[in-house]
């Protein structure tokens, strides 16, 4: 239990509460289908390998400042059919074009996250601080059913800065007039979720379903959303 009280939670969005691993993978399973990408790569887990090798390197240099979202949005997708021999700005633009489409209308949840937003939202402010693109962030919140939760939804192109800089947490509590004592930050990811909080002074929720090892400490450590009822 916190002997603390706090007023304001702040909760990352993908892979914390909106399941982006189950989602992801649908969309990408009704792309490689409905473009054949079956004769290309030896199956669809193939496919996805290589997707995820060139996403998070290129995702890397987003955060950096080092591409733009537009690049990121088809570059990971060029780089992918160009490593099987499709070598297709066309495709790779109308394949990331639909992804974009697609994944915010799939709605998987982490076990219990309605159940325990239910609980919390009368007993405290809550907010989502995301990294993720503005076009679908708030469509998946809507069609997941999560929006009704939420006071106000901070992402990173709003607030002119990514996770873990400080500078997105200093906006998000100033727009709020919420004090660093009294908030707390809920995330999944030890770099810009724990560690950035922690670092602008937030206390921090590990959310850690994969019992994954971290050298710093958290505030808490979860491995299920139920386990916020006992915290809070």
């Amino acid at each position: 239990m916190s002997s603390k009280k706090y007023t304001h939670l702040f909760f990352d969005l993908d892979r914390t509460l909106w399941d982006f691993e189950t989602n992801a993978r649908s969309a990408f399973q009704d792309i490689f289908k409905k473009h054949d990408l079956h004769y290309y790569f030896n199956d669809f887990d193939t496919f996805l390998t290589a997707y995820h090798k060139h996403n998070e390197r290129l995702w890397m240099a987003y955060r950096q400042g080092k591409i733009k979202k537009k690049v990121l949005r088809t570059k990971r997708f060029y780089l992918t059919l160009k490593e099987f021999g499709i070598d297709s700005e066309d495709l790779a633009k109308k394949i990331g074009d639909e992804y974009i489409d697609l994944s915010p209308k799939k709605t998987a949840l982490f076990p219990d996250a309605i159940k325990v937003l239910e609980y919390l939202k009368s007993k405290y402010q809550l907010y989502i601080i995301t990294n993720g693109f503005n076009e679908v962030q708030f469509i998946k919140m809507e069609n997941a059913g999560l929006s009704p939760y939420f006071r106000k939804v901070f992402t990173s192109e709003n607030a002119g800065y990514q996770k873990p800089h400080p500078g997105i947490f200093a906006y998000c509590l100033n727009s709020v007039n919420a004090r660093k004592t009294e908030s707390i930050m809920v995330g999944d990811d030890p770099e810009t979720d724990i560690q950035g909080a922690k670092n602008f002074g937030l206390d921090q929720v590990f959310f850690n379903p994969g019992r994954n090892h971290i050298t710093e400490k958290p505030t808490f450590e979860i491995e299920q959303l139920i386990q916020l009822t006992e915290i809070f």
